[in-house]
């Protein structure tokens, strides 16, 4: 299923000439070869933008600078991009505090940036901030039901969540109860991530299921954790596809790759003279449900038919 966008209001204004050269600048610890930053860049080439010709993308990780991600922010800056793009939430915070000119173009998958003050409303963001917002009580709600309905003897669980996550992870235990499960958490702190002990800690009758949110280590750790949950036996839910692809599962989400197009979307409209003050933050309204079929097998679950024929895609 494809991304679907919702804008708060109006249209991107109708293409303009693409610029001399665009300089663009992001903090990630991501590779710049998984899915949602190939999908960027394959986007920004179909808009007409080709790396060393009329483009510079700095990709910068907080983790291999002295100042992790204010030192990164700073050396975007001191590089003279002209947008910086904002996959974290303290990316967002520390490209708002360092400039007060170099637009931002925001992922928000952890944060509400309405509430935060990043914007003003989604509608005009009425700043330097705009981008894609995801609201995550909904989904929640939704992945849980997919595990009841998915594995009948689902009644306990666990979820793994970190200082990103807390939102998610807050949403997911308040609505726990009506769901009937006992769900249990932990916390992760110190990268790289330990998910053995973290496994370890938990009592053993919620080790059978396990929840993992959105958030850039676990992304980066997809495979790791997707082998973890397979080698303990773990059915697990996770909150985008490529958990899936790497041997989750199950996964219910928006289409994280689609996300990151439509950010170069964002970028190629304030390159050619948009202001972000202008741009309406979007939604993705459409999700996708998929099933690891080889996983399940592996694990000796039956998913049944009513789910699998739901699903976007069942990877056998």
């Amino acid at each position: 299923m494809l991304l679907g966008v919702a804008a708060a209001t109006g249209s991107f204004a109708a293409r303009a000439e693409l610029p001399k050269s665009l300089h663009v600048g992001i903090v990630t610890i991501q590779s710049r070869t998984t899915p949602i930053y190939s999908a960027f860049d394959q986007r920004l080439r179909e808009l007409g933008y080709i790396e060393g010709q009329n483009l510079v993308t700095e990709y910068l990780n907080p983790e291999k600078q002295a100042e992790g991600i204010p030192g990164a922010i700073r050396e975007l800056l001191r590089r003279k991009v002209d947008i910086i793009v904002a996959p974290y939430e303290s990316t967002v915070k520390e490209a708002i505090s360092a400039s007060d000119t170099v637009p931002v173009v925001m992922i928000g998958t952890e944060y509400d940036p309405l509430a935060r003050g990043y914007v003003k409303s989604l509608a005009r963001p009425g700043g330097r901030v705009t981008g894609v917002f995801l609201q995550q009580i909904e989904l929640a709600s939704k992945r849980l039901q997919i595990l009841k309905d998915a594995l009948p003897s689902f009644g306990a669980a666990m979820m793994f969540w970190d200082s990103p996550s807390e939102y998610q992870w807050q949403a997911t235990s308040s609505i726990a109860a009506p769901f009937g499960l006992r769900l249990a958490g932990v916390e992760l702190t110190k990268q790289p991530y330990d998910y053995e002990a973290a496994l370890a800690s938990l009592p053993p009758d919620h080790r059978g299921t396990l929840i993992v949110p959105i958030a850039p280590a676990f992304y980066r750790d997809r495979e790791r954790l997707a082998e973890l949950c397979v080698r303990h036996r773990i059915a697990s839910m996770f909150a985008v596809r490529e958990f899936a692809d790497a041997g989750g599962l199950v996964s219910y989400g928006p289409d994280f790759p689609a996300i990151f197009r439509r950010v170069a979307d964002y970028v190629d409209r304030i390159a050619k003279g948009a202001r972000a003050a202008d741009l309406p933050v979007e939604q993705p309204t459409k999700f996708e449900l998929v099933i690891n079929l080889r996983t399940a097998k592996m694990l000796g679950i039956n998913i049944p038919d009513k789910i699998t024929s739901l699903a976007d895609e069942v990877i056998e």
